[in-house]
């Protein structure tokens, strides 16, 4: 009978952590549909969206804004402002944006284009921080924002020197095209890869977005590690790319050598 106990007891508490599991990725996939839109969103788009009931929606939104983790628009709901309180706290984050802010306003002083920093998560890069310019094209780049590795300049400067693990996790995941220029073939992309390792400067020729040019290098860390990415983005008729590439690397360099300073 003990061991009957033992074992329902066990039972029980599979279930309920398999539950709460389900719970917090059904949170999770609600607070991502969210965080990708543009404008906040009703109940029905949400559920929509995530592929999850309208019934299972409206009680995990009823939860996330009594925790204040979402805010109401009426009818339509949008990520809270709790949700970037915390995200100020993430340690990593918080010490690489804070390092990179003033590099990334004499970049933007020398250059007069947008300038992203950014980091490598999964196969998508997170940008840390943004600096737009009135010169530049009208990005959909935000502080937060997340955008494929694989098609942007800086994805590129850190996925060469990044682990071979890394990139066999990008090529099994595939390249997607973002536009007509993405290098979507496995060879082409490492032979790119390559070049970039080469130079200490990638490009982006219009291969995230039609009409604009970015040239992006890699920030490393202590015990030269590839933490980061930092880059200038501009209109690929008007960007001079070689004296961008000159500008990105020093900014890069000198960033890179705060990070080892910093952290020896």
């Amino acid at each position: 009978m003990q061991d009957d106990c033992a074992d329902e007891r066990h039972s029980t508490s599979g279930t309920t952590a398999a539950g709460d599991a389900g719970s917090i990725a059904r949170a999770v996939a609600v607070l991502d549909t969210l965080g990708a839109a543009d404008t906040a969103l009703g109940v029905s788009e949400i559920a929509r969206r995530c592929g999850l009931p309208k019934s299972s929606v409206q009680r995990m939104l009823k939860a996330l804004h009594a925790a204040k983790l979402l805010e109401r628009d009426g009818t339509r709901y949008r990520l809270g402002l709790k949700l970037f309180e915390l995200g100020q706290h993430v340690p990593r984050q918080r010490d690489l944006r804070e390092a990179a802010r003033p590099f990334m306003a004499d970049l933007q002083e020398a250059t007069g284009h947008s300038v992203h920093f950014a980091v490598l998560d999964g196969d998508c890069v997170v940008y840390l921080e943004v600096l737009h310019s009135p010169n530049s094209p009208p990005l959909p780049t935000r502080m937060g924002g997340r955008w494929p590795a694989h098609g942007t300049g800086i994805g590129k400067a850190i996925l060469a020197f990044s682990d071979q693990a890394v990139l066999e996790h990008i090529l099994a995941t595939g390249l997607p095209r973002l536009s007509e220029r993405t290098i979507v073939e496995p060879g082409r992309f490492a032979a790119e890869l390559a070049r970039i390792r080469e130079r200490g400067v990638a490009y982006d020729l219009e291969e995230s977005r039609a009409g604009v040019a970015c040239v992006a290098s890699p920030v490393f860390g202590l015990g030269g590690q590839v933490v980061a990415g930092i880059s200038v983005s501009g209109w690929h008729t008007r960007i001079n790319l070689d004296h961008s590439a000159a500008a990105v690397r020093t900014a890069a360099l000198s960033l890179s050598r705060y990070l080892s300073m910093r952290s020896g």
